[in-house]
């Protein structure tokens, strides 16, 4: 594999996922977007951070928002609903690679 270059995400948008590490641990959120180039998430609710905004229309109000930012895909984990937050194993059912919990099992 190049230096650099983005692996293979075992998460998926829409996953509910706990954050490890960092300022929001322990918090939990839907992914709603993943950067595959840079190694990172984006989690519904987690890390946010206030930012400038311009002004794009006549309706549209300017000035400082909160917005999630990234974080690095290192610092979640999957939620199992049995579980709580585990690592994902993979089987073969059939000719389809399903994710699974690797504590019980249960498809993700």
């Amino acid at each position: 594999m190049k230096e650099n270059a983005p692996h293979k995400f075992k998460l998926k948008k829409e996953d509910t996922v706990q954050i490890i590490a960092g300022k929001d641990k322990g918090k939990r959120g839907r992914i709603l977007k993943i950067l595959r180039d840079k190694d990172r998430v984006i989690v519904e609710g987690a890390n946010i951070v206030k930012k400038a905004m311009k002004r794009r229309n006549q309706q549209d109000r300017g000035g400082i928002v909160e917005v999630e930012a990234a974080i690095h895909s290192s610092n979640v984990m999957i939620v199992c609903k049995k579980c709580g937050p585990v690592k994902i194993g993979f089987k073969i059912d059939g000719d389809k690679k399903i994710r699974v919990c690797r504590k019980c099992g249960e498809a993700l």
